[in-house]
């Protein structure tokens, strides 16, 4: 199962970070192919690798794992601006939310 869903959602998040597999790869320290091969299915990334996937991505290894959240770069930052909120600002957002939402 996760043979076709590592690399088919290590392309997607990469894509949706606008970087190439080849300038990921360098910027993780690996050969300019590394992340090619993941995408391609020659290989899966170790452990350690995969936590440095994450990190350079901006999500956590669950946010990676979460097929239902196509943005979770996005969506991390939009919670981390939210805990600065008080209760009437998150209304408003809630509100505006709602609204963009039932669109």
């Amino acid at each position: 199962m996760y043979e076709d869903f590592i690399p088919t959602r290590l392309a997607q998040l990469r894509t949706s970070k606008g970087v190439s597999a080849r300038d990921m790869s360098l910027t993780l320290g690996q050969a300019n192919n590394y992340i090619n091969n993941i995408e391609n299915r020659k290989s899966l990334p170790s452990m350690q690798a995969f936590f440095g996937i994450c990190e350079y991505l901006g999500i956590s290894p669950m946010e990676f794992f979460d097929e239902g959240n196509a943005y979770p770069t996005q969506l991390a930052d939009l919670i981390r601006n939210l805990r600065r909120l008080d209760a009437a600002e998150l209304e408003l957002v809630t509100n505006m939310v709602e609204t963009l939402a039932n669109k």
